[in-house]
This record gives structure tokens, C-alpha cells and sequence, in this order.
């Protein structure tokens, strides 16, 4: 596979994930993130490390977390051989905008994502 279609890949992963978090629904995240995924969040006191604890997290959330609509602005995926790291920055109309970077390794199957930075949402007055 490509680099371009592994980014292209990654990209439209994250994307169907989102789409699933406006209604509320973590299982396509959960999904992407290897069992030792760790979980960086400035709202949260602790970083969280491995799936079970961003699996605790999420399903807390389940049918909660709604967001009318949301979009990803110029998404960048790179790759090397190993690993993929995508930075997004998503709009979100209820929450403002946040950025996010994630780690991918074993790129070549665009689904085993082993850690999130994530910002604040910050809103536009």
C-alpha cells in the first residue's frame, strides 16, 4: 500500500469515527486504538494508559457526547515505514475547535492507533 493511501486510509478511519461520535457512539474510536493505547487530555487529571482505561472513559460517554456537526480541517497524515501520525483540527459547532495529534504503527493496515494528544476546545466568539 502507498503512503498516499495509507494517509488517505487513516484519514477516512477517523472521519467514519467521528461521524459515529455525533450520535453519541465511541465504538468506531475504540476500535482504532491498539491495547496500549495512552490517552493524553487536558481536562483529565491523569493520562490514561491502555484500551480498558479509554474504553471506561468512552462508554461514560456513550449516548451523551452529542455534537451536531463537525469538520476536519486540512488533515495531515505522514508516514514512515513503521508509523503514521495524523494532526487534525476538527470544528466542532457545539464545542469550537480542538486539535488532535495521533500515533499509528502497523500503518500498512491504518488501524492500530497507539496514542492521542488532545487540546481544549477553543471557541470562537
Amino acid at each position: 500500500m502507498s503512503k498516499q493511501n495509507i494517509s488517505e486510509t487513516i484519514i477516512a478511519l477517523e472521519k467514519a469515527a467521528m461521524q459515529a461520535w455525533l450520535n453519541g457512539n465511541p465504538s468506531p474510536f475504540l476500535a482504532l486504538y491498539s491495547k496500549d493505547f495512552t490517552y493524553f487530555d487536558p481536562s483529565l487529571e491523569w493520562r490514561l494508559d491502555g484500551w480498558n482505561k479509554i474504553e471506561k472513559l468512552y462508554e461514560s460517554m456513550r449516548g451523551k457526547a452529542k455534537i451536531d456537526q463537525f469538520e476536519m480541517i486540512k488533515p495531515r497524515c505522514t508516514i514512515n515505514r513503521h508509523h503514521g501520525c495524523t494532526d487534525l483540527q476538527s470544528a466542532h459547532s457545539t464545542r469550537g475547535y480542538a486539535l488532535e495529534r495521533k500515533l499509528y504503527r502497523g500503518v500498512s493496515s491504518g488501524r492500530q492507533c497507539r496514542m492521542e494528544n488532545y487540546s481544549l476546545p477553543h471557541f470562537t466568539h
